[in-house]
C-alpha cells in the first residue's frame, strides 16, 4: 500500500521527537550562528521541543497528517518531498537571523500539509476540492499569523512561543520539495499506425 511510506515518515517524525525529548536541547536546536560548524541542527532542531505541551501539539499534528495521508493514499514521492522539506524549512530560518533559537516540528508539519494539499489538488473529483480547501486554509492560517512580523509570538493556550516564520518556511519548503519530486504529467501513449 502506497500510504505505508507516508505513515512511516509521520511515525518516524513522532518517534524521533520522543527520543530527543530527554536530550540536551541546546545541543540540537536551531541556532543560526552554528549552522556551518554544526550543520546537523538543520535536521535535529525539528525533534527538539521546549515543553511537554509543545511536544504533545506536534505529536498530534503528526497523527492528523498521518491520517490525512493514509486516507489520501499519499506515497513514496510525497514522503520524499517531506524529507527534502525538513532541512529546507530550517535553512529558511536563516532569512530571519533574529530568531536565535528554534525547535519543533511545526515547520515540517506545515511542509507536509503543503505536500498533501498540492497532491490532492492535482487529482480529479472531490479530492481536487479537498486539496484546494487545505491549501486555502493553510494560506489563511499563515496570513493570520503574520510571519513577517515578530519572529516569536505568544499564543493563548500555549506555554511556549510560536515562530510564525518557521511555519511559512515549512509551507514554502513543502511546495518546493513537492515540485522537485512529483512527476510531470505524462504524455498519452502513442497509438501505432496501421492497426
Amino acid at each position: 500500500m502506497a500510504s505505508r511510506v507516508w505513515l512511516m515518515l509521520c511515525a518516524a517524525l513522532a518517534a524521533l521527537s520522543l527520543l530527543a525529548w530527554p536530550l540536551p536541547r541546546e545541543a540540537l536546536d536551531w541556532q543560526p550562528a552554528l549552522v556551518l560548524p554544526q550543520p546537523w541542527r538543520a535536521v535535529t532542531a525539528a525533534f527538539v521541543h521546549w515543553t511537554p505541551l509543545h511536544l504533545a501539539a506536534n505529536l498530534a499534528g503528526c497523527a492528523v497528517l498521518a491520517l490525512l495521508g493514509w486516507r489520501a493514499g499519499l506515497g513514496p514521492r510525497e514522503a520524499l518531498a517531506g524529507l527534502i522539506a525538513l532541512p529546507l524549512t530550517q535553512l529558511g530560518l536563516l532569512l530571519r537571523p533574529e530568531l536565535q533559537h528554534y525547535a519543533g516540528l511545526s515547520g515540517e508539519l506545515h511542509a507536509l500539509a503543503a505536500v498533501a494539499a498540492l497532491t490532492l489538488f492535482t487529482r480529479r473529483s472531490r479530492e481536487h476540492f479537498i486539496g484546494a480547501a487545505i491549501a486555502v486554509g493553510l494560506v489563511i492560517k499563515l496570513l493570520l499569523e503574520d510571519p513577517l512580523g515578530p519572529v516569536l509570538r505568544s499564543t493563548p493556550g500555549f506555554d511556549f512561543e510560536v515562530a510564525p516564520w518557521a511555519h511559512l518556511c515549512g509551507a514554502v519548503a513543502g511546495t518546493l520539495a513537492w515540485g522537485l519530486t512529483m512527476r510531470r504529467s505524462e504524455k498519452p501513449p502513442r497509438i501505432p499506425h496501421g492497426t
